[in-house]
């Protein structure tokens, strides 16, 4: 029996076709605002995306990659940019998994993260896009070692940030950025959700993810732009911070 499930969602962004070209399609763009993700530029190519393979390549309009495990699961990721009026973009993006036989227990818990997911990383690359578009980033992740189950956990963090029970999207506050080169900072709310907190500071999209929707880890990932930005040095602060249990 087959079971399938996708995500599609589009949108206008504030870039040429080159430029969003460059942010989905590359290595370097990626860490900008998604992860680490290196694309072999070429159908046929490799995409360090769960092992992935280019299966369409046509710069700066239409990008896809898909992975299979074995003969049951596939996942295609795709992209479709097309020039609209004033120099901007319109992007069409998807997620489309297929899978044969028998699924297990945690395939709507699965899809429920992809989803919710899919709508930060979307936000986030227009926030690239609108704000940091071409400059070196530097991808920091720390997670928490333990799944949580519990609200209260990510509640905390977002006392932690300084966020209050009203907070709200456009919202503006002080940040102590942990790490060499760090201190104080104003920072931007950009997105709020009861699974997600990112915030905009003048070199970051900082980014801070509940687990106790899908019984995972606490984690953060963070998109960084400075241009002394020492990625073990701020990967080792941000994993003291996440798993501070006095803070």
């Amino acid at each position: 029996m087959t079971r399938e499930f996708e995500v599609r969602r589009e949108q206008d962004l504030p870039a040429s076709p080159e430029q969003v070209w460059a942010a989905v399609a590359t290595g370097a763009g990626n860490l900008g605002w998604l992860y680490p993700m290196e694309v072999e530029p070429r159908v046929g190519g490799k995409v360090t995306r769960a092992e992935s393979t280019v299966v369409a390549w046509e710069p700066p309009s239409h990008f896809a990659a898909r992975a299979t495990l074995g003969d049951e699961f596939s996942n295609t990721l795709s992209y479709r940019i097309e020039p609209v009026d004033g120099g901007a973009s319109h992007l069409r993006m998807g997620i489309h998994w297929v899978h044969e036989g028998v699924w297990d227990e945690v395939w709507d818990r699965k899809a429920d993260a992809a989803e919710k997911h899919v709508d930060l990383y979307q936000h986030s690359l227009a926030e690239y896009l609108r704000h940091f578009a071409g400059r070196p980033a530097v991808y920091v992740k720390a997670v928490r070692p333990e799944p949580t189950g519990d609200p209260a956990d990510f509640a905390a963090l977002r006392r932690r940030l300084g966020l209050t029970e009203d907070a709200a999207v456009g919202d503006r506050l002080p940040l102590d950025v942990p790490g060499p080169g760090g201190g104080p900072e104003e920072v931007v709310v950009d997105w709020l959700s009861p699974d997600f907190v990112g915030l905009r500071g003048p070199d970051a999209l900082y980014r801070f993810f509940n687990g106790s929707t899908w019984n995972t880890p606490i984690w953060l990932a963070h998109h960084l732009f400075g241009e002394d930005t020492d990625e073990q040095q701020s990967t080792k602060a941000w994993n003291a911070w996440l798993n501070d249990t006095q803070a």
